[in-house]
């Protein structure tokens, strides 16, 4: 198992390193307004996750879901599962250049990209990080799906956003985008 935790580790610790080295070269972003709406959310998201805490059922079964330890075989497929995650979510960064930005940010000269993983969900960074989060809680500990509900849950919220923006950036393009493509899920959402 310790096997899983590292390879889980390393993943994790490949998307951060890769995330901070291309974050340099992003356009400028427009507007701070999506930027104070994200801060506020994200900390509602922290609050309500500390608050939960406060409640003995909750702190209980954290306590049950750290105690999971995966045999080989759910270890094997969650790794794969992580890394595969990863690696898509660092596939759709490379694709998307100097076009990424925080979420729900506007930017300068904005450019829709629809090739490479685009080609198959409109947020594949965001699908790549459920299911790397997804493979760390089968490989690795339960506790992993903590981050993966807020995560998840906010990760739609930012994608309907998201889509707004678009629609009013791209109104002839993103409409026809939308129709080809899922959401999140490819085939299925």
């Amino acid at each position: 198992m310790l096997l899983y935790n590292l390879l889980i580790a390393a993943c994790w610790l490949l998307f951060i390193a890769y995330w901070a080295f291309m974050a340099r070269g992003a356009k400028r972003s427009i507007g701070s307004y999506a930027w104070r709406k994200q801060l506020t959310l994200r900390l509602v998201i922290v609050l309500v996750a500390v608050m939960a805490l406060r409640f003995p059922g909750v702190v209980q079964a954290l306590r049950v879901i750290h105690g999971y330890t995966a045999d080989q075989l759910f270890g094997s497929i969650g790794t794969v599962i992580c890394g595969a995650g990863i690696g898509f979510a660092i596939w759709a960064r490379t694709v998307l250049g100097r076009n990424w930005g925080m979420p729900m940010s506007r930017k300068q000269d904005p450019e829709l990209v629809t090739r490479g993983p685009y080609a198959y969900v409109r947020h594949p960074i965001y699908t790549g990080i459920i299911f790397g989060m997804l493979g760390s809680a089968m490989a690795s500990t339960l506790l992993w799906v903590v981050p993966l509900l807020l995560s998840g849950s906010y990760f739609v919220y930012s994608a309907r956003q998201e889509e707004k923006l678009m629609l009013q950036q791209f109104p002839v393009q993103y409409p026809a985008y939308m129709q080809r493509t899922k959401m999140l899920l490819p085939f299925l959402y």
